[in-house]
């Protein structure tokens, strides 16, 4: 049995973009990662880490300039036209501006694929029905998307993603705009998911508490994959090294003091004395 996603060596560059030396910027360097099928993998890492880049490659939206990429033994480009992959971007403003029901926008999809004079048929209209349910939003399908809470929003996204009865769901972002409680409330709508239909989960995220809530396995990328193990070893230095750019955007370029947090069970730190006038 092929993994779900095999990542040989990935890199990938955007034209055009150079850095301070003049050299070709890369967004992705040599990315290297196995998943299991039916394993429930998070992506965390820094905004313009590389990771809307890597679903786009994983969608065959763009090539790989070096490396590898197989979706369930197949191309990117083969597995999304054979309906293995869902996807469910980041929250899209002109979405919610349509005219549409929640219903017809899980039917989107499908009703593209379809002449207008024809209409969907049985089966779509049923597989429609069924991610409806599976997601729990028969109360509000009725209602238009821009009406939506953040939370009702992301269950109709995500039941458009499995309409087409995907293997794999790859998740941007999935939780922007959404409160702690609607984050516990997406983790355990995934874990159902997971357990009812035997998905392969991908969650990108820069946010620690949804990679952490929604995985069993966690990969840290900026640029180059730091890491891939179980959310517990997320360590400080580990973080302070994937987020580091960040940090350096708010405070400049300065030390990160990124102990293990271990040794500080049973210490008091002391806080920042004020600056002299």
């Amino acid at each position: 049995m092929p993994p779900a996603l095999e990542y040989d060596h990935v890199t990938f560059g955007y034209p055009g973009q150079r850095d301070e030396a003049g050299r070709p910027r890369l967004a992705l360097d040599g990315v290297t990662l196995s998943v299991k099928q039916g394993e429930r993998l998070g992506i965390l890492g820094p905004n313009g880490g590389g990771k809307s880049t890597l679903l786009k490659l994983t969608l065959g939206l763009l090539r790989e300039q070096k490396g590898s990429i197989r979706v369930f033994g197949q191309s990117p480009v083969g597995a999304r036209r054979a309906g293995l992959i869902g996807y469910v971007p980041q929250r899209l403003e002109a979405e919610l501006a349509f005219p549409i029901t929640a219903r017809q926008a899980v039917a989107m999809p499908a009703a593209l694929r379809v002449a207008p004079w024809r209409g969907m048929s049985a089966e779509q209209s049923h597989a429609v029905e069924e991610a409806i349910a599976l997601v729990g939003a028969e109360s509000f399908a009725g209602a238009r998307v821009g009406e939506l809470s953040g939370g009702q929003l992301q269950r109709v996204m995500i039941a458009r993603a499995l309409a087409s009865r995907p293997r794999l769901l790859l998740l941007d972002e999935p939780t922007v705009g959404i409160d702690p409680a609607g984050q516990q409330q997406f983790s355990r709508l995934l874990a159902r998911l997971h357990e009812t239909l035997g998905l392969t989960v991908v969650v990108v995220s820069h946010d620690i508490r949804t990679v952490a809530l929604a995985s069993d396995t966690i990969a840290c990328l900026s640029r180059t994959l730091h890491s891939h193990g179980a959310p517990e070893g997320l360590t400080p230095q580990l973080l302070a090294d994937v987020f580091r750019h960040d940090v350096a955007a708010i405070f400049g370029d300065v030390h990160v003091d990124a102990h293990d947090a271990k040794a500080c069970k049973g210490h008091t730190h002391a806080p920042p004395k004020e600056p002299r006038a």
